[in-house]
């Protein structure tokens, strides 16, 4: 290990790589993750992001924000799970081209053969080359299975006639290509206050990522994540919680 590099974590070449997560009690499969907020150009309404004042981590949403994304949370709330995904943002961010992306990536990510991989619990992709390198680790590996909910609808829809069946994507919706989604008819999640709210719209509630994973109908999210002190999201949020109710995911 490179002791002089903080970026450099890794075996044979002490080359930097990317930190992948692995499953845990509320994500049932291994994950990437980078910078809430940071990473995501094309969020509106769930528009968040952690910065770094007096050497506190604080969240700090915009005018547009009426949910708060819940992985800034546990950016602000937990300085390991920053300070991986900064690691891994900074090391994207510093690559030149998207084949250098995908380098990293080939080098960082296991080849878990017919296992769902999660891209982005936080983040999104940034640009198309990132977006790219995603890509290409998804058709040199066609064994393995790659999905992703995303704002990002623009870099798709450049590729989408190359899009392989290993590589998940599917439309989050609240974001600033929100039209792309009923033009291209794309399978999307919608995030949603109450389960009633649910039934109205028609859409299941996918509480373990598994109909994401199946990919063949739209579906809603249930609310979940620490939610802007007064906001409306917040007020639902304590309102349920004082009624029993679970809320976000859950394995059930």
């Amino acid at each position: 290990m490179n002791t002089q590099n903080p970026l450099c974590i890794v075996h044979k070449n002490c080359e930097p790589v990317l930190r992948w997560s692995p499953f845990n009690r509320k994500i049932d499969y291994n994950n990437f993750n980078i910078l809430s907020g940071w990473s995501c150009p094309s969020c509106v309404i769930f528009n968040s992001k952690v910065v770094i004042k007096n050497n506190t981590r604080e969240i700090v949403d915009k005018k547009d924000t009426k949910i708060r994304c819940y992985t800034t949370s546990l950016e602000a709330f937990y300085p390991d799970v920053y300070n991986q995904r900064k690691h891994n943002y900074d090391l994207l961010k510093a690559c030149k081209t998207s084949n250098e992306m995908y380098k990293l990536l080939d080098e960082s990510i296991p080849k878990l053969k017919y296992v769902p991989f999660r891209i982005h619990v936080g983040g999104d992709f940034f640009n198309q080359k990132y977006f790219d390198a995603w890509l290409k680790l998804a058709l040199n590996n066609p064994k393995c299975f790659y999905y992703t909910y995303t704002k990002s609808l623009n870099y798709w829809i450049n590729r989408l006639d190359v899009i392989p069946d290993n590589f998940k994507l599917v439309a989050s919706v609240g974001g600033r290509h929100d039209n792309l989604i009923d033009k291209y008819n794309l399978i999307s999640a919608t995030v949603v206050f109450t389960e009633s709210q649910a039934d109205r719209l028609g859409l299941e509630i996918d509480y373990d990522d598994s109909i994401a994973i199946e990919n063949n109908r739209n579906f809603a999210l249930d609310i979940h994540g620490t939610q802007s002190k007064g906001s409306y999201a917040s007020k639902i949020v304590s309102l349920r919680k004082r009624n029993g109710e679970k809320i976000g995911y859950s394995k059930r």
